[in-house]
């Protein structure tokens, strides 16, 4: 199979890292791709929101297969362009991508479809978002109702705070904040079927002990040796199956992956969120788990074959990844330092990159907000996070930062 990989990030390295371990798999190529992402897949400059120039290459390459990384090109209809030209690919058409491209419209399936989710209201006025903030009442959950790269939510006890992001964006949806544990699982979907994949946890928040702003997110791990028993399940019937019902009804069936990120409340798991991709940073410990081989099983999805497929393997023991991002992440990133450390070896465990490029000398240097995943695999999370957490300590950036606590209260408990 040749494959070609849309995106641009660490979620893209995972997934090139993860073709290129399928025996079934001749070539990888991947557009634009990053240095770090060379190393494993041929790369190609093209604009990742551009259609025409995607199904182009595709075809140019004759590809076998698409997968579409990032949230952006999907909300664009990428992957329809994709199709029309003949060639399979992995990742949700435009309509149904906006499950994540407007939280109002995520909302709308949920309502229908039955999904738990916290109590909302989309405002575009000043005084919509007043009345909606003293309808719930702090602490104040304000999203932005389109894309924002993960970056768009504030979760605050500030009244003043919550309304001025609201004025900002314009169109928001305001809801009830959800306490209790995240957990982020994402399922493969071919339109009909879906099948789980291991769940994750993420951690959002730039600073240790969740503090600071929100991010695209600082590192995660899988498995969740806290997770209730029976939770995949539960959230499969509850959340995944019927969403994925809901949207065929209405004649856009959902192909790719659908990411549910939840909030485990005393009532029972309640949906935050939904992403129409694999989620960045969790993608990098939940494919280290994934023993299937990769390229087959998003093939049966893209294809609308996955009820056949046969049930997910998956590696025994833990995978922990840690984000090391760029100085004055997420405000306004520094780009063009140099990474050195690079060349470190530490057993179980790798380095993959998610904002890095080559400068005029050929080193490699920051070229994003999020610079580096660094991933750690073990018997169990402990191991995982400590092979992680030595890599990581090789590296050296200039201004970088990363949280040190990424596993830590797992491990711990």
């Amino acid at each position: 199979m040749r494959v070609l990989v849309i995106g641009s990030g660490g979620r893209e390295h995972a997934l090139c890292r993860g073709l290129r371990l399928d025996p079934s798999v001749s070539e990888v190529h991947c557009a634009p791709g990053n240095a770090g992402i060379a190393q494993v897949a041929t790369l190609h400059s093209v604009t990742p929101t551009d259609g025409a120039a995607v199904s182009e290459l595709a075809v140019s390459l004759g590809a076998d297969l698409v997968v579409i990384g990032p949230e952006a090109p999907l909300v664009s209809g990428v992957a329809d362009a994709v199709r029309a030209a003949g060639i399979p690919c992995f990742g949700p058409s435009r309509e149904p991508a906006a499950i994540e491209g407007s939280k109002s419209f995520a909302k709308d399936v949920m309502t229908a479809a039955g999904v738990p989710t916290a109590r909302a209201f989309t405002c575009t006025t000043p005084d919509e978002a007043a009345a909606a903030l003293d309808e719930f009442g702090p602490p104040y959950v304000v999203k932005d109702d389109g894309l924002a790269a993960g970056k768009g939510v504030v979760v605050t006890g500030d009244r003043d705070q919550a309304l001025a992001h609201a004025a900002a964006c314009g169109r928001v949806v305001i809801e009830e904040y959800l306490d209790g544990p995240e957990v982020s699982l994402f399922a493969l979907c071919d339109g009909e079927t879906a099948v789980p994949l291991q769940p994750a946890q993420d951690f959002k928040r730039a600073g240790d002990g969740d503090t600071g702003p929100n991010t695209g997110g600082m590192g995660a791990y899988t498995p969740l040796p806290w997770a209730p028993e029976g939770l995949t399940e539960q959230v499969m019937s509850e959340v995944v199956r019927p969403t994925v019902a809901e949207l065929a009804a209405r004649g856009t069936p959902y192909t790719g992956v659908l990411y549910a990120g939840l909030a485990l409340t005393s009532k029972g798991p309640r949906v935050i969120e939904f992403n129409a991709r694999f989620g960045d940073p969790e993608t990098q410990v939940v494919l280290d788990r994934l023993e299937t081989p990769l390229a087959g099983l998003l093939l049966a999805c893209a294809k609308g074959e996955l009820a056949g497929h046969g049930p997910l393997r998956w590696r025994d023991g833990a995978a922990v990844t840690v984000v090391v991002a760029a100085e004055n992440y997420p405000a306004d990133p520094v780009k063009g330092d140099v990474i050195e450390g690079l060349d470190a070896e530490v057993p179980g465990a790798y380095v993959l990159h998610a904002g890095t490029a080559l400068d005029a000398d050929g080193r490699i240097v920051s070229n994003g907000g999020r610079v580096l995943s660094v991933v750690g695999t073990g018997r169990d999370l402990a191991e995982a996070r400590s092979r992680a957490y030595e890599l990581a300590g090789h590296i050296r950036m200039r201004g970088s930062h990363h949280r040190s606590d990424i596993a830590l209260r797992a491990v711990e408990a």
